[in-house]
């Protein structure tokens, strides 16, 4: 079993193996831009603040971008996210179908969404696994982190590299509840700061705990 296998199913245990969900892709799409440096219960406001009003590109598209970024201010960055969301809206309306587009052949599927201006590889492949149910494994910056800090992956390994480097050592069956699983173990353990090192569940699978313990004790 590889190291990565030993560390999801450790989190696993700990975060439980939610349910694969499959939603509307523009609906993953707009929850992805909208989750960047903020947590799920802002996320979830401003989705439901968007949504409540407007449910399809075509009226994001036409909206008034004043009134979007209100309705997203809880999520933070309202402004630059506003702006991103209506614009790629417009880009869907004018050519890409996201619903047939999701379930191509998964490499073919993320080509055609990188193509779109303000999709970049994390948002394409939260894509394709909620939406599409394809078996990749997104990498934000938690993930990014981890993946180094335990040495899942080599140290000047770009994201793109990362991603490889995960799927190759974790089943496809297991990469959506890695992800997941990673993100929490992230926000509460291995955070960018101050990490919890004291009480972290995976001390004794991670190569950068030495260099980290001798960090909070010299700060003692």
């Amino acid at each position: 079993m590889s190291k990565a296998q030993k560390v999801v199913d450790r989190l696993v245990k700990i975060y439980g193996h939610p349910a694969q969900r499959e939603d509307a892709p523009f609906h993953v799409l707009v929850r992805t831009i909208l989750s960047q440096n903020t947590n799920y219960r802002n996320t979830r406001i401003a989705c439901e603040n968007l949504f409540s009003k407007f449910q399809t590109p075509e009226q994001i598209a036409n909206a008034d971008i004043n009134e979007l970024t209100a309705l997203l201010r809880p999520a933070g960055l309202h402004n630059i996210k506003a702006r991103r969301i209506k614009d790629i809206s417009k880009l869907i309306v004018e050519g890409h179908n996201l619903s047939k587009l999701v379930h191509k052949n998964v490499d073919v599927a993320r080509n055609d969404l990188l193509k779109i201006k303000g999709i970049g590889p994390k948002t394409a492949d939260c894509i394709l696994l909620f939406a599409g149910g394809h078996a990749v494994l997104p990498v934000d910056t938690h993930v990014f982190r981890i993946a180094k800090r335990l040495g899942l992956a080599p140290a000047d390994a770009d994201h793109e590299k990362v991603k490889v480097a995960l799927e190759r050592q974790i089943s496809p069956e297991k990469r959506g509840a890695a992800h997941i699983a990673l993100i929490s173990f992230g926000r509460e353990f291995c955070r960018a700061r101050n990490p919890g090192c004291g009480e972290c569940p995976l001390l004794d699978l991670c190569e950068s705990r030495d260099s980290f313990l001798d960090r909070s004790l010299s700060n003692k």
